[in-house]
């Protein structure tokens, strides 16, 4: 299995109120990691959400993270739908968030 693509996990930080604006002003740490991505099989779709849906992803990446709020690969964001931990790299299953 090749790590051969980086991805780049993004943690949400809450932000502080800005007056000027009126808005709340977030900030994003972004983590660059190398995985290995694929297209996920028929199978898991199925099992995961009862039909097929495009832009579904799976994603392996060497030893254990912490969550990340969003994922993102060759410019589009994506959402984790499922994690899995094992023994020496975790598994993450992913789906497009329309921006």
């Amino acid at each position: 299995m090749r790590y051969d693509q980086k991805v780049y996990f993004v943690k949400r930080i809450p932000g502080s109120y800005d007056p000027k604006t009126g808005n709340y002003i977030d900030k994003e740490h972004v983590f660059p990691v190398w995985a290995s991505v694929m297209d996920t099989g028929t199978d898991m779709l199925n099992l995961l959400y009862d039909r097929i849906p495009q832009g579904i992803k799976t994603l392996h990446v060497m030893g254990h993270w912490k969550q990340p709020d969003l994922i993102r690969i060759d410019g589009k964001t994506y959402k984790i739908d499922l994690t899995r931990k094992l023994r020496s790299k975790q598994t993450f299953i992913v789906s497009e968030v329309p921006e």
